[in-house]
């Protein structure tokens, strides 16, 4: 009787069994389709890179070059300055990684502990902000910043991010709120104010969320096209977005050296999220538990 009960079982779990794997299967195939096409125009453009133009545009199209251009790289990376405008990417980058963790560091931490009338509403504030479009800030902050004389210099880019980011606050802030307020309290009794607290006890909890605010700045700021475009007229002042430009003419475009330049620029973001991965998913991971 107890091998009847058991063998009837066996066949009511066995249909929920391939059920649940023809359900993973599905999955695994979706996931996979999903990679193939965000594989696919990276892969077009590390093709492209070691062909010439005329392969480039060749139909139907051929995927693996036959030769290999290789000359290709170093030809890009010399036909226009390429390390002088990664240097002066880099040079930006650094300085607005350092004003955006100072300074989001302190707002955030205000929102998320001290306590003030109106606090709440400032913050809401200050989220709605994060609604204006690029477009609109352009055209008052080329005026504001012609009339400082800080045209065609790298202040612009770099200035503004020592007065905070919304979306950068508000990680943060969600950040700091999963933070237990006993580790505060018993600071407070050994005589810490809050900047000790801040810079001793919740910056090096922080490393996590403050990891993945440099990733997303850095990638910012190495992708920003429209900010150098406006504010920098010297080539000698040109970022790297504003270098891949110059593989553009009036009646073509050099396809081979662009993308072999493209590839190059890739390699910082692509070598620095795999460096800090870790760091970067647990950030974004512990600023979504609370709201």
């Amino acid at each position: 009787m107890a091998r009847r009960t058991e063998f009837k079982q066996s066949d009511y779990l066995q249909p929920a069994h391939w059920r649940r794997n023809i359900w993973n299967l599905i999955i695994y195939l979706m996931l996979i389709m999903g990679s193939l096409m965000f594989i696919l125009p990276l892969f077009w453009a590390l093709s492209s890179s070691f062909k010439s133009d005329y392969q480039v545009m060749q139909y139907p199209p051929q995927w693996i070059p036959s030769p290999l251009r290789w000359q290709n790289y170093p030809e890009a990376l010399t036909y226009v300055p390429f390390g002088r405008f990664a240097l002066n990417t880099l040079f930006i980058a650094a300085f607005a990684i350092c004003g955006n963790i100072l300074s989001c560091t302190i707002i955030a931490y205000g929102f998320a502990r001290l306590r003030a009338p109106g606090k709440n509403f400032f913050f809401i504030l200050m989220l709605s902000t994060m609604m204006l479009v690029e477009p609109v800030r352009i055209i008052p902050l080329y005026i504001e910043f012609n009339k400082l004389g800080w045209i065609d210099t790298f202040l612009p880019l770099i200035v503004p991010a020592f007065f905070g980011s919304p979306f950068y606050i508000f990680l943060l802030r969600q950040f700091f709120m999963n933070i237990p307020l006993e580790l505060e309290e018993a600071a407070l009794i050994d005589g810490a104010n809050r900047l000790q607290i801040l810079w001793k006890v919740i910056v090096p909890l922080s490393k996590p969320a403050l990891a993945a605010i440099a990733i997303f700045n850095f990638q910012g700021v190495w992708n920003d096209f429209l900010y150098p475009l406006v504010f920098l007229h010297k080539q000698t002042n040109y970022t790297i977005a504003l270098g891949l430009n110059f593989f553009r003419s009036t009646y073509t475009v050099h396809w081979g050296y662009l993308m072999a330049a493209s590839i190059v620029a890739l390699l910082p973001m692509v070598i620095i999220f795999f460096l800090a991965q870790r760091y970067f998913i647990q950030g974004i991971t512990f600023t979504g538990i609370k709201g």
